[in-house]
């Protein structure tokens, strides 16, 4: 039985989408963060999946939460230091939209918060990643540099 690998798509949206707004190529993250520029391609492509160490040193470069980054990075990881959800009414939308530490980290506009909320009203959505991984589409759909 072979191995699921995480969606990396939300990590490598993020960090492509940071260092870009630093006005930063991928051979200066690289020097920073002691790797080569072809790696930094593929964590930017999802193509890897970083160590813990190369996450703080991405996240130290681009100004970003280890944290949140390093639960982009490794989505099955939420659910284990995740208490469960003790209030079943409570929505993803809520969480999302209270989560102003997560709206900075990924710029997200006012217009995009509109945008998701509009979303919400389509049917419940199951988590508040689920709000990153539907902007990000939109995103490269409308090929918008964030």
């Amino acid at each position: 039985m072979a191995s699921r690998k995480p969606d990396m798509t939300a990590f490598a949206e993020a960090i492509r989408s940071r260092r870009r707004v630093l006005d930063l190529t991928q051979d200066e993250i690289a020097r920073r963060i002691g790797t080569t520029t072809p790696y930094v391609g593929h964590l930017e492509s999802g193509k890897r999946h970083p160590s813990e160490r190369i996450v703080v040193k991405l996240a130290d470069a681009l100004g970003m939460d280890r944290g949140q980054l390093f639960l982009l990075a490794n989505p099955q990881a939420h659910a284990i230091i995740s208490p469960p959800d003790e209030d079943s009414n409570r929505s993803a939308w809520q969480d999302f939209r209270r989560d102003k530490q997560l709206q900075r980290i990924h710029n997200i506009s006012g217009e995009e918060m509109v945008l998701l909320s509009r979303v919400e009203l389509m049917g419940r959505v199951r988590s508040p990643r689920d709000f990153l991984f539907i902007l990000y589409t939109v995103r490269q759909a409308l090929g918008r540099e964030t």
